[in-house]
């Protein structure tokens, strides 16, 4: 009997990327797809590979006979409705924030570390934040060669990290100034903001549009933002790697979907750029683009939508040995979040 999946935040922004993931991929291993969502969604049709279902409101019924459950939900619906869906048999796969660093619920990325999604003791799998899966891919393939040592990295996170309430900020700021002369001093932006009502309620501390913003989450000790732990704390649980020495910076720019990320990697054993290359051409979920002479690099309004972690701009870094730098861009929602989740799913049952 065909395996059946569930789906729980189906109506959210992420969940309707993965709709549109259920909808295109080339196999189907489901025999059935519960669409789950809050009460007021409830009783929304979706079609899912020509089928129209009804969404689901979310209770503990909806998980019986259910093998896998994906979640694309806050921490909080998360924290509680996961362990409820593995208490009824169902294999809990967490988009969230939930459960990433708890030491007995394994954080996969297929491609990294696929034998993990075998020791689940509590029957929960989490997925990484969008930020650290965008460039993991890469660097796992370079580690798994190399031995990761060293990871400095600065990323450019889309608006659309911050969800849908950061897209539509994004978008209102972005109304509200063009056509005017902003720039030419510094409070030329937020005086149009404040014109156009928009001086508060901003999920990001300070205007986006035409602007970049040096912080993305919450406070952390020391002046470290929650975003930045994260792509340290869960490089070093994927990668296996409980001492790895990691620094980043998070930026906010007013890109609406793709995050960026600037890697600088060292590495225990010395690696030219045509090896890079090679490996990332061998990665069947990594596209090179890195002709720096012709133009060619990647950046999100190339990459936006599709399904691969785009690299380039790969040089060896000058007075550091056994160190890379390269550019790596990866849609948030799609990759960094709907997809990895999927694919996570996807080997449960094959």
């Amino acid at each position: 009997m065909a395996p059946t999946l569930a789906l729980v935040g189906a109506t959210g922004a992420v969940g309707t990327v993965m709709i549109d993931i259920l909808n295109g991929r080339s196999t189907w291993p489901w025999g059935e797809v519960r669409l789950v969502a809050s009460p007021r969604s409830a009783g929304k049709k979706i079609t899912v590979r020509g089928q129209e279902l009804t969404v689901q409101a979310l209770a503990p019924e909806v998980f019986d006979g259910v093998d896998v459950a994906m979640f694309d939900v806050p921490d909080a619906v998360s924290a509680e409705w996961a362990p409820i869906a593995a208490a009824r048999g169902a294999v809990a796969v967490d988009n969230s924030g939930a459960f990433r660093m708890d030491d007995d619920v394994p954080l996969v990325v297929p491609e990294v570390n696929r034998d993990k999604i075998a020791v689940r003791p509590r029957g929960i799998i989490a997925n990484p934040n969008c930020t650290t899966l965008s460039m993991m891919a890469a660097l796992g393939a370079l580690h798994h060669e190399y031995g990761l040592r060293e990871l400095v990295v600065a990323s450019y996170q889309a608006a659309s990290g911050a969800g849908q309430d950061g897209i539509d900020r994004l978008y209102a700021e972005a109304a509200a100034v063009a056509g005017k002369q902003v720039g030419e001093r510094a409070g030329d932006v937020r005086e149009a903001l404040a014109a156009a009502g928009l001086s508060g309620d901003s999920p990001f501390p300070a205007p986006l549009a035409f602007n970049v913003v040096p912080w993305a989450g919450s406070l952390k000790e020391d002046g470290w933002a929650s975003e930045e732990l994260k792509v340290r704390n869960e490089s070093r649980k994927i990668l296996g790697i409980p001492d790895l020495k990691v620094s980043a910076t998070c930026v906010r720019v007013p890109v609406v979907t793709t995050h960026s990320l600037a890697v600088h990697a060292t590495f225990e054993r010395p690696v030219t750029v045509a090896e890079a290359h090679k490996l990332f051409e061998a990665e069947p979920s990594v596209v090179l683009v890195d002709d720096p002479a012709a133009g060619r690099f990647p950046t999100p309004a190339d990459v936006v939508g599709g399904d691969p972690t785009y690299v380039g701009r790969v040089r060896q870094a000058l007075d550091f040995p056994n160190t890379l730098d390269f550019f790596v861009c990866g849609d948030n929602l799609r990759k960094g979040a709907a997809l990895n989740t999927y694919e996570i799913a996807e080997a449960l049952v094959s």
